[in-house]
């Protein structure tokens, strides 16, 4: 199975990192796609540019067996609708099941997603909660597609939605952005790498506009 993992990364920090590692052990993924989103449909667009946040998300997983950075939304115009990545995925790929991660938030706003439905012609919907998570009521669409064991997932190329809670760091991209532009120091929140090439470009140091993580 491989798994993919989308986000500005705006930027990337141990939030990220951690989840991205514990599901990638959890679900024994092959491979982790970490895909740098270059225009967020339901956002305003990140006032660092797409190429520093692929930089600074390679460095951060250089070193992370089975992560990989893949840079395709990057390289397409337009809005970046993950409908279009997993269908560009799914060619590559053939049928190994693949497994789409998104968090709780993003998972009470799918239904504004564009062409949310064909997601899971794609991929199987892995919503990553933290403890303590309730979910409202699912429509009889998600109902017929849940799935609590998620061994069945590996069955399948694509088609099941399934929830998995994850260690809650509260880390927010929001929080490291206003702290750089304040003269903060942004140490254990994120690798020292990324700190490095965010102060070797002089990242963040306007103040900050509230685009996510």
């Amino acid at each position: 199975m491989i798994g993919v993992y989308g986000g500005t990364f705006n930027p990337v920090h141990y939030g990220h990192l951690r989840t991205a590692l514990e599901v990638k052990e959890l679900f024994e993924l092959e491979q982790l796609r970490l895909i740098p989103c270059r225009l967020p449909p339901h956002r305003d667009e990140p006032e660092v540019p797409a190429h520093l946040r692929l930089q600074m998300l390679e460095a951060a997983v250089a070193e992370t067996y089975g992560f990989s950075v893949d840079r395709r939304e990057l390289d397409r115009a337009g809005p970046s609708y993950m409908v279009d990545t997993l269908h560009s995925l799914r060619n590559e790929i053939g049928d190994t099941p693949m497994l789409l991660f998104i968090g709780a938030d993003a998972f009470a706003g799918l239904e504004r997603w564009y062409q949310w439905q064909r997601l899971f012609e794609y991929a199987h919907v892995v919503v990553m909660t933290r403890p303590g998570y309730a979910g409202s009521e699912f429509s009889a669409f998600f109902q017929q597609r849940f799935c609590a064991d998620r061994t069945q997932l590996s069955r399948q190329s694509a088609g099941f939605l399934t929830f998995q809670q994850v260690t809650a760091l509260d880390i927010s991209a929001t929080a490291i952005r206003e702290l750089v532009a304040a003269g903060r120091d942004p140490q254990f929140l994120l690798p020292d790498r990324v700190i490095e090439l965010i102060r070797r470009h002089h990242l963040y140091q306007t103040p900050v506009h509230h685009t996510g993580n």
